[in-house]
């Protein structure tokens, strides 16, 4: 058990802004909420996995849409407290714990800021171990959890609950569309989940990996040290490539952030370009035609000089960047995993996973110490 404070948040924030492979939300805006919270004097509590008891009842809480709504338009801040208590409502059951759905970006953050106002502790662990743009996508669904009772809430307080839907998958479809009609971004809470489902079912010390990878960030710009080196180092990374955004393609479709970006080759990599296709998360990295990494490893674009997580919302022509390959963790290797969050299930056909060298580096305990 471990207290959130404003130097584990400064160092989760970058973290999960890295591992948020550009999506999952802009991690600032969150910092800044939790961290107003904090002074407030507000307590977060994070528990590790194992810790839970069977019954304890157990949501995912988070923020569904397009990370470029959630920059231009300010969110309430307790849309995700909303839609917990409706699905609350709706189940008659009082949640004792809260997950992260993914560890990604503002999502990493967001169900602090619930911690914060209802009280309740965090489990350290998410559905995903980065981020993905869709519901049957976290670990919870692709193991078989219902995906429902969930519940919607947007900035006016207005709530949609779905008592009952088929699959995870077909939850995506109808809560992305309500989703849009809230103006593209929404406060999520689902599924509920008893303590044992979420210690089968959870990717596990995420919150703790994220925190040891700002640490490290941060250490190394104290000492002036290389950060891109730092978080290799603690993630079990590679780096793939350094370079200058030279274009971006960026729309908004069906409440996703779709697109791409080029780079241009700097220092060993001069003479070469380096395209990344993203769907709100980076998914597949090209150097000069040849593919360099593919979800679900994490693609990860970060500053190349201080290795803070640039995301899909805030990329622009003459960034100079570094971007990184990560190990997935061993649950979205499975087959039944890649049939969900593999190559083929964003749309190519053609391409053939090929898993990093290495091992997710949350699953090495001795680095979280």
């Amino acid at each position: 058990m471990w207290q959130v404070d404003e130097a584990k948040l400064e160092a989760i924030a970058i973290g999960a802004g890295i591992l948020g492979t550009g999506g999952g939300g802009n991690p600032y805006y969150g910092k800044l909420q939790v961290r107003r919270l904090l002074r407030q004097g507000a307590q977060i509590t994070v528990i590790a996995l194992d810790a839970l008891p069977d019954d304890a009842v157990v949501v995912s809480v988070g923020g569904m849409g397009a990370p470029t709504v959630s920059i231009e338009r300010i969110p309430r801040g307790d849309e995700w407290l909303v839609a917990l208590r409706a699905l609350e409502a709706h189940t008659g059951k009082r949640a004792t714990h809260l997950i992260p759905g993914e560890i990604g970006g503002a999502n990493a953050l967001r169900p602090m800021v619930v911690s914060a106002l209802a009280g309740l502790p965090l489990v350290d662990g998410d559905g995903m171990g980065r981020a993905f743009p869709e519901l049957q996508m976290e670990s919870f669904a692709i193991a078989g959890i219902p995906a429902t009772p969930a519940a919607l809430a947007d900035i006016y307080h207005n709530v949609v609950v779905f008592p009952w839907l088929r699959d995870a998958k077909t939850l995506e479809r109808y809560a992305r569309a309500v989703t849009v009609q809230m103006g593209g971004a929404a406060g999520y809470a689902f599924p509920m989940l008893s303590g044992a489902q979420t210690r089968a079912t959870a990717i596990p010390h995420t919150l703790s990996f994220a925190a040891a990878i700002g640490e490290a960030v941060l250490d190394a710009r104290r000492m002036h040290a290389d950060p891109i080196a730092a978080v290799c180092e603690t993630t079990g990374g590679h780096l793939l490539f350094r370079g200058k955004i030279i274009d971006v393609q960026r729309r908004l479709v069906a409440g996703f952030a779709r697109g791409w970006v080029e780079l241009e080759g700097l220092d060993e990599y001069r003479g070469t370009h380096l395209r990344i296709d993203f769907q709100n998360e980076y998914l597949i990295a090209r150097r000069d035609q040849d593919v360099v990494a593919v979800v679900p490893d994490l693609v990860c674009i970060v500053d190349a000089l201080t290795a803070e997580p640039v995301t899909t919302e805030v990329l622009r022509y003459g960034l100079r960047v570094a971007v990184l390959g990560i190990p997935a963790p061993r649950a979205l290797r499975t087959p039944e995993a890649l049939a969900v969050v593999g190559p083929q299930a964003f749309g190519y056909p053609d391409v053939v996973y090929q898993p990093l060298p290495g091992v997710y580096g949350a699953e090495h305990a001795e680095r979280l110490r």
